[in-house]
């Protein structure tokens, strides 16, 4: 049993995460939740319940898996059409089944997948090899809520590339309500790491980036430096950005239909 009264160590800062709230999770487990005084992270006791969470590691609730990939892959597309090397080679890591990566395809970038408790469904063929040359962008959506070790998951991210694009939602200004914010998601158990700008902006530090948000969902960690107004606008502008993005590009939809067919 963990006395709340003991303060644990912040995952990313290692300064003191004291006790906030209790959350029963899947409906079973009461954990506690702790934030840090520094950089105001939040974590929740040690999950010992994520064994039985990943049973079905895309979790049943999740009815906006298809509609978060396409709106994904249009964010995509324009970050890489305003800051990167369109022809270069792209990772979508922890991809779940694989649908971003056969969007982005579609599209015509370079993209293969990679997700060691995934079934790669949608992009069969392109899976992350050594073979790979250097990864102009990492995109990881939705996966840093689901860090149980942040730094040596960021880590091993990093050893891809410099360049993340990322989504994660940030912890509320107003943390009255905070124990009620729905992005717990206690039902799946699932989430457990949780991220205030302040706290994404350190983790870049550390690692020599620069950080760019839109202040609510979509991250960037990069070694380039870019428009902080235009990156925090793309979701809001993302219909009318990616029409523009797109140009010069030949989707592989065809070319990949070949491909593996010689196989």
């Amino acid at each position: 049993m963990i006395n709340k009264k003991i303060k644990q160590p912040c995952k990313l800062c290692k300064n003191n995460a004291g006790f906030i709230f209790d959350k029963k999770i899947m409906n079973k487990y009461l954990s506690s939740y702790y934030e840090c005084k520094k950089c105001k992270f939040i974590q929740t006791e040690k999950p010992y319940w994520l064994k039985e969470a990943y049973e079905n590691p895309i979790n049943d609730e999740d009815t906006g898996l298809i509609r978060r990939n396409f709106g994904m892959s249009k964010i995509s597309s324009i970050v890489i059409f305003f800051w990167f090397n369109k022809r270069g080679l792209f990772l979508d890591y922890a991809g779940g089944y694989g649908l971003l990566t056969r969007l982005m395809r579609d599209i015509g970038f370079n993209y293969y997948w990679t997700d060691p408790f995934c079934l790669n469904i949608f992009s069969p063929g392109f899976e992350l090899t050594k073979k790979n040359k250097k990864i102009e962008l990492v995109t990881a959506f939705e996966l840093f809520e689901h860090m149980e070790n942040p730094i040596k998951d960021l880590e091993k991210i990093l050893k891809h590339s410099k360049n993340i694009l990322f989504s994660t939602k940030l912890i509320p200004k107003n943390t009255i309500k905070l124990s009620k914010w729905d992005y717990l998601y206690p039902e799946h158990g699932q989430h457990i790491s949780f991220y205030s700008q302040e706290s994404l902006e350190n983790l870049a530090k550390k690692y020599k980036l620069n950080y760019y948000t839109d202040g609510v969902m979509i991250h960037l960690f990069t070694e380039k430096k870019i428009s902080k107004i235009l990156f925090s606008n793309i979701p809001r502008f993302k219909d009318i950005l990616y029409f523009f993005s797109k140009i010069g590009l030949s989707s592989k939809t065809h070319e990949d239909n070949i491909r593996i067919g010689k196989k």
